[in-house]
């Protein structure tokens, strides 16, 4: 498994240091005089050994030298290294996290603007309804048919245009609509666009939208129909709630006047969504929660009930790479009961309902759930896993070829590291041993998750084995005198002196094996994970 391109800085400046990122100036200060007394050169008389501390000393000065500079450390902790590299000058007006985000944002987009600028971005739909009752009664399988196509490019700074349309083939009837929206960014806060459409429905618009504050902003739109001349106004209201949820407020008055409520919810495990729209001849009120069982997989469950629709669907996904998700859902209603298939790859969707009965029979009902979902989970077992594995394990074993230099170099710069606390941590461990204190007796970081495979052959599970480190020495070595240790949340553990990352965009994790007052403790912590211990929780 890879690691996520949006998860959270290396930080390895603070894991250097052993450090919380949100460690005070004192404590910074403090830090760097404890390791530089550790690897200060002229500690050391074999030429070996000096040459082993300037390395990791020059380093222990580069990480103090950043974070005890307010704004390099800003830049740090927003962009890491990247940002200090980027050829920011900076000076006393950067003062500010926004500013500095503003001004290494902009360095970053005028890379990338005319890129951006110079290309299309197209989505589009392909719907085709199926109908099993009327294939078994000698009609055609195929009900209806719809496709909707939309194009959208930047033509400037400022202005976008988009080009779309839409056909749809119902039975013996047909329809078609083609739209065209233009953009212009008035302000940072407002906008404007401007639409039209031919076909079935005809009609020229205008809508504008402003962000009233941080975490309010309203639309304002009127549309006017071509061919009965009726004005349809609206007016929309979002409100940020949290971090994670947003609310919404929509009325429309026209032909068909309606007010919607609606609320949204979305984190890293699940999203959620609910609305009630009243409108003057019609109600709806409908409901959806997510939950991502793992980066690759999830579930979904909604429902919609209203004066014309009664529908309960179940289901779930899974990502077949970082550009398509597949999904299948079951779905029962007073329209029948569906099967729905989806394949989405990058801005493309297409969509094949099922109609499987339009008879709510339970024993039918019941079997039709059944059926595709036992054979999903036999499918997984017996074939999707085993390929999917053997994909990871090929990919993993590339990006070993590629990446080995590198880890070679990394790792004996950490058995370098490692000699200089050797006996530092030996002491400490010999005391917290007089002491019945915390003695860490195993410790492993890398691709654990690979090396636990047993079904691998042996010279794979070697390679794999190559994917971990031994870090028993450097974390006794971080033993405090109180018999605890600790690591910060929110930092790359590869960052720790004694430590480096031996297999680069692979998901790691550290392994522990401690023995505190005689009794043995295990525990497994995620790359940027907090560790505490001794913990009860840990013992074995």
């Amino acid at each position: 498994m890879k690691e996520e391109d949006a998860g959270p800085p290396n930080r390895e400046l603070y894991a250097l240091l052993h450090l919380s990122p949100e460690a005070s100036d004192e404590e910074i200060r403090k830090a760097y005089r404890q390791w530089a007394q550790i690897y200060h050169p002229d500690k050391y008389q074999a030429p070996h050994m000096k040459d082993i501390a300037t390395e990791n000393f020059q380093r222990i000065c580069e990480a103090y030298e950043i974070l005890s500079d307010v704004t390099k450390r800003q830049i740090y902790d927003i962009y890491g290294m990247e940002g200090l590299t980027s050829g920011l000058e900076l000076g006393t007006k950067l003062n500010k996290v926004e500013e500095l985000k503003e001004e290494l944002e902009r360095l970053r987009r005028r890379k990338e603007e005319e890129k951006i600028f110079a290309h299309f971005r197209p989505s589009g739909t392909i719907l085709a309804k199926i109908s099993l009752p009327h294939l078994l009664h000698g009609d055609r399988i195929m009900q209806g048919m719809a496709m909707a196509s939309e194009v959208e490019s930047q033509l400037s700074k400022r202005n976008a245009i988009s080009i779309g349309g839409n056909l749809a083939v119902n039975g013996n009837s047909g329809s078609g609509v083609a739209t065209g929206v233009f953009r212009h960014q008035i302000s940072p806060v407002s906008s404007v666009q401007f639409m039209a459409s031919a076909g079935l429905r005809s009609l020229i618009g205008v809508e504008t939208s402003r962000q009233l504050s941080l975490h309010s902003t309203a639309t304002m739109g009127i549309v006017m129909s071509l061919k009965d001349g009726s004005l349809n106004l609206s007016n929309a209201w979002t409100r940020q709630l949290s971090e994670t949820a947003t609310g919404n407020i929509q009325l429309a008055l026209g032909p068909e006047s309606s007010i919607e409520v609606g609320w949204k919810m979305k984190d890293v495990k699940r999203s959620a969504a609910g609305g009630l729209k009243f409108g003057t001849s019609s109600f709806e009120a409908s409901a959806h929660y997510s939950h991502w069982f793992s980066s690759k997989s999830h579930g979904r469950i909604s429902g919609k009930v209203g004066s014309s629709t009664l529908e309960v669907e179940v289901g779930g996904g899974r990502k077949l790479s970082n550009f398509s998700t597949v999904r299948m859902l079951y779905s029962i209603g007073i329209q029948g009961i569906f099967w729905r298939f989806e394949l989405h790859r990058s801005g493309q969707k297409l969509i094949i309902p099922i109609l499987i009965s339009t008879h709510l029979n339970p024993m039918f009902a019941t079997g039709a759930f059944i059926l595709p979902t036992s054979i999903y989970f036999l499918l997984k077992k017996l074939i999707i896993k085993p390929y999917y594995r053997r994909r990871e394990k090929q990919k993993a074993l590339e990006n070993m070829e590629k990446t080995s230099s590198k880890v070679l170099e990394a790792r004996a710069a950490a058995e370098k590291a490692q000699q200089l606390l050797q006996n530092v941590a030996n002491r400490k461990r010999n005391r917290q041993l007089e002491t019945n204190g915390l003695v860490i007796t195993r410790a492993s970081y890398g691709n654990l998750s690979a090396l636990g495979r047993k079904d691998e052959s042996s010279e794979t599970h070697d390679e794999l084995t190559s994917q971990v480190l031994d870090v028993t020495l450097p974390l006794n070595f971080l033993v405090n005198d109180s018999g605890q240790l600790k690591l910060h949340e929110g930092v790359k553990k590869s960052g720790i002196m004694g430590f480096c990352d031996p297999c680069p965009g692979e998901l790691k994790k550290l392994h522990l094996e401690y023995t505190y007052r005689g009794e043995r403790y295990e525990v497994v912590v995620g790359d940027y994970e907090e560790l505490l211990i001794p913990q009860e929780a840990h013992r074995i």
